[in-house]
């Protein structure tokens, strides 16, 4: 069970949507947080901070982060379509030959949508960016190998108060952008090596 503090004064349906989030699995490899929320976005929202684990996973300490907020707002803009929008945010750094590969941008579009139906987050109005940063170094950083980042913007509108399925999604999607194998809970991958 999640435990986090819910906003003052909240709807009877957001009420309903943080009820669902408590209840929501978080995935080992992540160290997952409430942070504080935007509050100009919506009349209600709650925000969580994703990251890597890495003093239980042997990975880089700079492995995948992400960011999710869930907003409610009453009147249902009309381009959530919806009175729940989920914004999402999720970075992992890549293998610089991975980084140059120009199809990674719709490998990783892939990975959230397919990540989304795993988890039966039922959505509407999905739209995002996927970006791919390769960087060098110059100057007194001429030293540096280049590095490349794997980025990821979305957003989405649930369409029930079924918020932790999108929370769960989310978690995956962080997970399989930082090199961890996507797996049902309480399956455990043999023989893969997750140092990267």
């Amino acid at each position: 069970m999640i435990e986090f503090e819910s906003p003052a004064n909240a709807s009877a349906e957001f009420r309903l949507a943080l009820d669902s989030l408590r209840s929501a699995t978080v995935r080992e490899e992540l160290l997952l947080e409430q942070i504080d929320a935007p509050s100009k976005l919506a009349t209600h929202a709650i925000a969580f901070s994703a990251n890597v684990d890495a003093d239980t996973n042997d990975v880089a300490s700079d492995a995948g982060t992400g960011r999710f907020v869930l907003l409610w707002e009453p009147t249902e803009p009309e381009a959530w379509n919806s009175r729940f929008r989920v914004i999402c945010f999720a970075k992992s750094p890549l293998e610089t030959n991975i980084g140059a590969d120009e199809q990674i941008s719709d490998v990783a579009w892939a990975w959230l949508t397919e990540a989304l139906a795993n988890r039966s987050a039922s959505n509407t109005a999905a739209a995002g960016t996927a970006t791919r940063i390769i960087s060098s170094g110059y100057g007194s950083l001429s030293g540096q190998s280049d590095h490349a980042e794997l980025e990821i913007r979305a957003s989405w509108s649930p369409t029930s108060t079924d918020a932790a399925s999108h929370l769960e999604a989310w978690q995956d999607l962080v997970c399989i952008m930082s090199g961890f194998p996507n797996l049902p809970a309480g399956v455990t991958a043999i023989g893969l090596n997750q140092n990267r």
